[in-house]
């Protein structure tokens, strides 16, 4: 049986953006604020089986695994 694939999201807000990652197979991932500054703040996070709807809800935006990883490296 196949693994489900993680899924990207980001939002952007007046002086910083959001970005997430959700692992649907444990609910798991990563939440990055990137600052102003250009500083980014890593969280790994526990998530409920509603969270793709309370992402949708907060208007989050799907986004691609290399923008998402080009932040988490410290390259983009």
């Amino acid at each position: 049986m196949s693994q489900p694939i993680s899924q990207y999201f980001k939002r952007t807000f007046e002086d910083y953006k959001v970005l997430v990652k959700v692992n649907p197979a444990d609910w798991t991932g990563t939440e990055l604020i990137i600052h102003p500054d250009g500083k980014v703040e890593k969280t790994e996070m526990e998530f409920d089986d509603e969270v793709l709807e309370d992402l949708a809800e907060d208007e989050f935006e799907s986004c691609s695994p290399l923008e998402f990883n080009l932040h988490l490296k410290g390259l983009a």
